[in-house]
């Protein structure tokens, strides 16, 4: 089932939201590709232009874009049932 889904994370090492959103991805075993804007100045200009925001983190599940850990919006968009 996880499999199916594309999940980047647009994130910093610095930011403690980022970190949970990812441990939540990890407890819940969905595989996810980590990119840290700090480090990739590209990556940052496209999540700037897909969320409209310059904070992290965002997240894009199957070309969707969620901004912060919205848990609520990455559960239904997953299908988690909480």
């Amino acid at each position: 089932m996880a499999e199916k889904n594309k999940i980047r994370v647009f994130s910093t090492s610095t930011c403690p939201y980022c970190v949970t959103l990812k441990a939540y991805l990890d407890e819940k075993d969905f595989k996810y590709e980590d990119i840290n804007v700090a480090e990739d100045k590209k990556a940052a200009k496209e999540m700037i232009e897909k969320s409209g925001q310059m904070g992290v983190p965002v997240v894009e599940i199957n070309n969707e874009i969620i901004i912060g850990f919205d848990k609520q919006k990455i559960n239904k968009i997953l299908g988690i049932k909480e």
